[in-house]
């Protein structure tokens, strides 16, 4: 298939195109097309090879089919990532646990309206952070 035509779509496209064009200029038309196509081939080519060149030995290794877009499931990369062994941990959760820590140095009662000295902590509020 050439992308999603079957030959009788083409054959029914070469047709259509025959009786447009006229039997006088179809041949240059012919002509012309041929000669884009074994452009497009060359330019395949040489973009192929130019992509081999730099890319190495390495290009050899790589196992193209996995890089498919139409292998994308988003389920399995889910169920994957939610089976993965070692939890990564997160800016958050050493925040959480410095905020905890913090809560607990704070714990002195403070009245509404006293003054502070030097030596006493600020007021911390657990439940505003």
């Amino acid at each position: 298939m050439f992308f999603g035509l079957t030959i009788e779509k083409l054959l029914l496209i070469g047709l259509v195109a025959g009786l447009l064009i006229g039997p006088e200029r179809l041949p240059r038309y012919v002509e012309s097309l041929t000669k884009w196509a074994k452009r497009a081939r060359e330019y395949v080519t040489t973009a192929k090879t130019r992509v081999k060149d730099e890319m190495g030995s390495d290009f050899d290794d790589v196992d193209w089919r996995t890089l498919d877009p139409r292998q994308y499931d988003p389920r399995r990369i889910i169920r994957e990532a939610l089976l993965d062994d070692a939890p990564v941990p997160t800016v958050r959760a050493a925040s959480a646990a410095a905020a905890v820590t913090t809560a607990a140095a704070f714990t002195k009662p403070v009245s509404p309206g006293a003054p502070f000295t030097a030596d006493d902590p600020p007021p911390f509020d657990s439940e505003a952070t």
